[in-house]
């Protein structure tokens, strides 16, 4: 907001049309191939699965070092009421209770996501009518703002090259609405639901989001926002408001815990994806319509970044600055998936499809290659896009190896065939008896 200015409204209507867009295309190959599992699969599909296993597992990597860090920012927040409990314990068992919470299932988890969602929308709506009332002067002893701090700002103070780096912080903001995807394959009548998901979900974030920066952008002049304090607390702050800190602190810890709870739903259903497809470890395989042992291993390895992050902070910092590049990567694959897709299948029927093919398509794709590529160019964000492509690299070396592996099993299994043969038993272990490591 502080480099864009005003102009940071162009930038969420845009990125709400490419999410808009992102999400009809997954939703379409959802529809129309309702065994399908998650958009890994459909990489897996028709990009090779060489593809779905590197997309499936950065997204599941990312969103495992970033979720560890919101449980460490939770227990900053709790630290204010409890400073004598430290962050190892305060961090452990957020995410114990995340974890126990989504082995409940996803009817029962609904409910309390609802709930905590509920608290995120009660007070954007509730900000927003805050500065509606002293906007047009509704507030006893205040005069009416009207739109004066909004005519004392540029609408894009650092031009075309500061719409372009806000694009890319609000992408991130977006960020998490491929759950759905996710989801989809325990929805009943995905025709129906899915699409109206879609349509809910974009139509809600979109137009929260433009009117609560609108009534940011004429409450306080954008020079005046800090990275260190909410921008929010900031406005009522300037008015006097001193219960805002307390009411910011407890509506950010009900955000972060939807966040956590609704990340670790998709990032189990993803790992059970994997796993069934002979891409993950075969002790990770699930018979249950809950993933339990992909929740208790995506829990196991958010403690242990947890306990990395708080030893080695530095190297820590490498690995949480993939999380954007991996949701960016993710979105990406996904389109350029959607593209092969269509190309294959050609238009769908019924309701459940994207319009304007395949110019929507490519144009969103364009827009998240533009985001990932300016990286570089925005402060902060090098490291992210240095440590993304390690990240990306180092899981594409890993199919190079698996690969080698399922060789070796099949040439091995020819020579090897009787019941005292002690290597078939092992690598059955590290891949699976079903692995499809077997392609380039």
């Amino acid at each position: 907001m502080k480099a864009a200015g005003p102009g940071i409204i162009l930038s969420y209507l845009i990125c709400g049309v490419m999410v808009y867009f992102i999400l009809f295309a997954l939703s379409e190959m959802t529809v129309s191939n309702p065994a399908s599992s998650s958009f890994r699969t459909f990489a897996a599909e028709y990009l090779g699965k060489g593809a779905g296993f590197v997309v499936g597992w950065v997204y599941w990597t990312g969103m495992v070092i970033s979720m560890s860090s919101e449980a460490t920012a939770v227990s900053l927040l709790f630290r204010t009421w409890f400073p004598t409990v430290s962050i190892p314990v305060l961090g452990t068992i957020l995410i114990l209770g995340v974890t126990l919470i989504n082995l409940l299932g996803a009817s029962q988890l609904s409910s309390l996501e609802s709930l905590l969602a509920g608290v995120k929308v009660v007070a954007i709506l509730g900000f927003i009518l805050f500065g509606v009332l002293f906007v047009f002067g509704l507030v006893p002893g205040y005069k009416p703002l009207g739109f004066q701090v909004l005519r004392s700002e540029p609408f894009l103070p650092g031009g075309i090259k500061s719409l372009a780096g806000s694009m890319l912080i609000v992408l991130f903001t977006y960020a998490g609405f491929e759950i759905i995807g996710l989801a989809a394959s325990e929805t009943k009548d995905k025709e129906k639901n899915v699409p109206r998901a879609i349509h809910m979900t974009v139509g809600w974030l979109v137009t929260l989001y433009i009117l609560c920066i609108s009534m940011l952008l004429l409450l306080v002049p954008t020079s005046s926002l800090s990275e260190e304090v909410s921008p929010m607390v900031t406005a009522l702050n300037s008015f006097k408001m001193s219960w805002a800190g307390t009411a910011m602190t407890i509506i950010l810890i009900s955000a972060i815990l939807s966040t956590m709870v609704a990340a670790m739903f998709g990032i189990g259903r993803m790992l059970r994806s994997l796993v069934e497809d002979g891409l993950g470890p075969a002790f990770l395989r699930d018979r249950t319509d809950v993933p339990y042992r992909g929740i208790l291993f995506s829990g196991c390895s958010m403690l242990l970044f947890l306990y990395v992050g708080l030893i080695f902070p530095e190297v820590y910092l490498f690995l949480i600055s993939s999380g954007g590049f991996a949701l960016l990567f993710t979105y990406i694959m996904l389109m350029a998936t959607h593209i092969r897709f269509r190309r294959k299948n050609g238009k769908p029927e019924g309701n459940c499809r994207l319009c304007g093919f395949p110019y929507s398509s490519l144009f969103t794709l364009a827009g998240l290659v533009i985001a990932m590529f300016s990286m570089p160019f925005i402060k902060g964000q090098t490291l992210g896009f240095i440590a993304g492509l390690a990240l990306v690299a180092f899981f594409h070396s890993l199919l190079s190896i698996c690969a080698c592996l399922s060789k070796a099993k099949s040439s091995h299994s020819k020579t090897c065939t009787g019941r005292n043969c002690k290597t078939t038993p092992f690598i059955n272990r590290i891949l699976g008896r079903n692995s499809s490591f077997g392609y380039s």
